[in-house]
C-alpha cells in the first residue's frame, strides 16, 4: 500500500485522519462506509505508516499516504500528488487546521464539520459528548453516505501470536492520566497467575521502563515480556488468540474489539460513553466512575484511581471465553 503518482483519470478519495491506532479503529464503520459510498474511486487514507498493514485489513482502503505531526496535531502538510482529490473527508477533528489542510488541495468536494472560522464549509455540527465511532457516521450520513457504527471487525490476522491464550495485560497509554497504577497491574497479574492463567504485558515503543516494572513486580519471565512495540502484525496475532485483554483507554482496547477478544477497559478520565466498547456486548466491559477529566493530564486521574483491584478481578471473571 504505496503512496505512488496515480494515472490522471482515476478518481481518488482522500481521508484525513493522521492519529494513533485507537483512532483508525474507531473511524473503520466510516471508511467502510466511503468504501460503500463511492466504489469506484480508490480511497487514499492520509495516516502514520505504521498503520499501513492495518489500514490494508480493513478492506476500505486502497492506499496509504503517510502522515502524522507530534500529538494529536495536524500535520502541516500532506505530500499529496496529481490532481486534486475528487472528495476530500476530514476524519481527523473539528477544524479549522485540519479543514484549511484539506481545502488547499482543491477537492471536488470537502466533507467536514461546521466551524464559524471556516464558513466556506456546510457541515453538521459538532458534539462533544458524542462516541467517536457514532461521530464520523454521522457526518457521513449528513452527506447521504450511509455508515453503520457496529461494523468493526476485523479479519483474523495472519501472523502467529506469541503467546496463544494468554491473558494480556498493557499498562501504557497515550499520557498519565490514562495509566492505571502499575502496582495494581501486577496485583491482578498475580491473581491470574495464581489462577493457573498465563499472563504477558505489552507497551509501545515508549512504554520499555513501564513494562519492566510491571514484569519485575508480578514476577513475569522474559518469554512472557513484549514491550519495546512489536510489530504491528504480530501485535495484532497476540490481540487476536488471547484469552483476554486489560488494559487502560487505548489503542489495545479497540484492537481487542476489532478481534471480538474479550477486554476489559478501565476508563478515566475520559468516559466510555466517548470512546469505549460498544455497550451491548458481553464480550467487553469497561469500568469508570467519573467524573470527567483531563485526558492529557501528568498522574493518573481520579476517576481511573477509584477503580481498584478486585473490581478488576471481578470484572474479569464475568468475561466470556473469546470465540473459536
Amino acid at each position: 500500500m504505496g503512496a505512488g503518482t496515480r494515472a490522471v483519470g482515476v478518481r481518488r478519495l482522500l481521508v484525513l485522519r493522521a492519529l494513533g491506532l485507537g483512532d483508525l479503529l474507531a473511524g473503520v464503520p466510516a471508511l467502510r462506509g466511503l468504501r460503500r459510498g463511492f466504489p469506484g474511486h480508490e480511497i487514499v487514507l492520509a495516516a502514520p505508516g505504521g498503520l499501513g498493514p492495518l489500514a490494508a485489513a480493513t478492506g476500505a482502503v486502497d492506499r496509504l499516504l503517510t502522515a502524522s505531526a507530534p500529538g494529536r496535531a495536524v500535520p502541516s502538510a500532506l505530500d499529496w500528488t496529481g490532481p486534486p482529490p475528487q472528495v476530500a473527508v476530514d476524519l481527523h477533528g473539528n477544524g479549522p487546521p485540519s479543514h484549511r489542510l484539506l481545502a488547499d488541495l482543491g477537492p471536488g468536494r470537502l466533507f467536514a464539520f461546521a466551524h464559524p472560522e471556516t464558513p466556506g464549509i456546510e457541515g453538521p455540527p459538532w458534539y462533544a459528548d458524542e462516541h467517536e465511532r457514532d461521530r464520523w457516521c454521522r457526518l457521513l450520513r449528513w452527506y447521504g453516505v450511509s455508515a453503520d457504527p457496529t461494523d468493526l471487525r476485523l479479519p483474523p490476522p495472519t501472523a502467529h501470536s506469541p503467546a496463544p491464550g494468554a491473558v494480556v495485560l498493557h499498562p501504557g497509554a497515550g499520557s498519565p492520566a490514562r495509566r492505571w497504577p502499575v502496582h495494581r497491574f501486577a496485583a491482578v497479574a498475580e491473581v491470574l497467575r495464581a489462577r493457573g492463567h498465563r499472563v504477558v504485558v505489552t507497551g509501545g515503543a515508549d512504554e520499555g521502563d513501564l513494562v519492566a516494572t510491571l514484569a519485575k513486580r508480578a514476577g513475569l519471565a522474559d518469554t512472557d515480556v513484549f514491550g519495546g512495540g512489536l510489530p504491528l502484525a504480530r501485535f495484532s496475532a497476540l490481540v487476536a488468540h488471547a484469552r483476554a485483554v486489560v488494559s487502560g483507554d487505548t489503542g489495545i482496547a479497540h484492537l481487542a474489539v476489532a478481534h471480538a477478544t474479550p477486554s476489559l477497559t478501565l476508563c478515566g478520565p475520559v468516559p466510555p460513553s466517548h470512546w469505549g466498547p460498544p455497550p451491548d456486548d458481553p464480550r467487553h466491559r469497561a469500568l469508570w466512575y467519573g467524573p470527567e477529566g483531563d485526558p492529557h493530564g501528568r498522574s493518573p486521574d481520579p476517576a481511573l484511581l477509584r477503580i481498584g483491584t478486585e473490581e478488576v478481578l471481578d470484572a474479569f471473571d464475568a468475561l466470556p471465553e473469546p470465540p473459536d
